[in-house]
């Protein structure tokens, strides 16, 4: 199994307050943590690198070859719930780091399985032939519109309130992370991204760099993309094929 990842600052913040990391776990298991911070000065980038830290090492511990998915359900909620009583604690005991936090998505694929949870905008889709499945739901305001029918999807990418998001990690003192599992077959894509790229780009646009192009040069050219399109944000991305 093949994984990749990379985040940039973009073309108009001072500072990245994304953070990503890949790793091995097993012959046939990677896993992906993705979170997009927010908060004033570097409040977010503390609060997305927490979050990594915390849930890369419960995972890399926690793993271990023929575990059912129970188990593996169960390590991804726990590592994200935990890192949200770190991350909230810290920012209300220290005065410059409240109301921070992040967004996170994290995913295990392991046997042609992908089992993965959400808090806020990140995303996870599947790209197969050459389409692109978003299999994440978003947190924010505006999709709760969507869902009740007051705006349309196309209206909601140029909503005012389209970055409000209404769950993140460290937000509040417990959170509940939604969570996914999915069936893989050989050469599907698993793209895992923050909003500095799915914000900014065509869905249709985003799957044609991906399936017209090796996977290893992928994660440089989805950058590329979102900078060309004005990379207003943090862009950060990872993808893993079977």
């Amino acid at each position: 199994m093949k994984c990749f990842s990379k985040t940039d600052i973009g073309l108009v913040r001072s500072e990245n307050q994304d953070r990503v990391w890949t790793g091995t776990l097993d012959e046939d298991a990677v896993a992906i943590i993705l979170c997009d911070g927010m908060g004033g000065e570097n409040a977010g980038s503390v609060a997305s690198q927490m979050t990594i830290d915390f849930m890369s090492d419960r995972i890399r511990k926690g793993f271990r070859s023929n575990i059912n998915r129970n188990y593996i359900r169960n390590l991804l909620i726990t590592s994200v719930t935990a890192a949200n009583s770190l991350v909230y604690d810290k920012a209300m005991n220290e005065t410059d780091k409240y109301g921070m936090g992040t967004t996170c998505v994290a995913g295990i694929i392991y046997n042609n399985r992908a089992y993965i949870i959400n808090v806020g905008d990140s995303r996870a889709y599947l790209i197969f032939d050459d389409s692109m499945q978003q299999i994440t739901k978003d947190h924010t305001y505006v999709r709760r519109l969507v869902e009740r029918g007051e705006i349309t999807e196309e209206e909601s990418r140029e909503h005012p309130k389209r970055n409000q998001i209404t769950r993140a990690v460290g937000a509040e003192k417990n959170i509940t992370p939604d969570y996914f599992e999915i069936d893989l077959e050989e050469g599907n894509i698993m793209l895992f991204c923050s909003d500095g790229l799915h914000a900014y780009g065509q869905d249709v646009e985003i799957a044609g760099v991906i399936v017209n192009n090796p996977i290893g040069k992928v994660c440089d050219l989805l950058v590329d993309y979102a900078l060309a399109n004005g990379g207003r944000d943090n862009v950060s991305v990872a993808v893993a094929q079977v």
